[in-house]
């Protein structure tokens, strides 16, 4: 399960940040998730608790915003909301895009109880 591993590198990150922030515990985990990331956030869900034990982040909640899709059109420079299966510039139709986001998994923010 991909998922476990993305969690488990999570776990490090917020590990090291509470200890950093002298946390007792981490109360809420929120990320950030694009559609394009590679990542299932329901199968994110259920490889949480498995990652979280053991560490500060035990019984912690996790939350998950939906990162949208943006894409900055190569012909007329504006940059507009595209679906993830059709990357077309929303200004002007050109097809000469480049992803702005979507494609991210972002750590957003930490609950900690000091």
């Amino acid at each position: 399960m991909h998922e476990l591993a993305v969690c488990q590198a999570l776990m490090r990150q917020v590990q090291q940040i509470a200890e950093e922030k002298r946390a007792r515990r981490v109360l809420s985990v929120t990320l950030a998730i694009g559609p394009l990331s590679g990542v299932e956030a329901e199968l994110l869900k259920q490889a949480y608790p498995v990652a979280t034990a053991g560490t500060l982040a035990e019984a912690s909640r996790l939350e998950i915003e939906a990162a949208p899709v943006t894409v900055r059109c190569s012909e007329c420079n504006e940059t507009t909301p595209a679906s993830p299966n059709n990357l077309i510039c929303g200004a002007c139709g050109g097809w000469r895009t480049v992803l702005q986001s979507g494609d991210e998994l972002l750590l957003v923010s930490l609950e900690l109880e000091t």
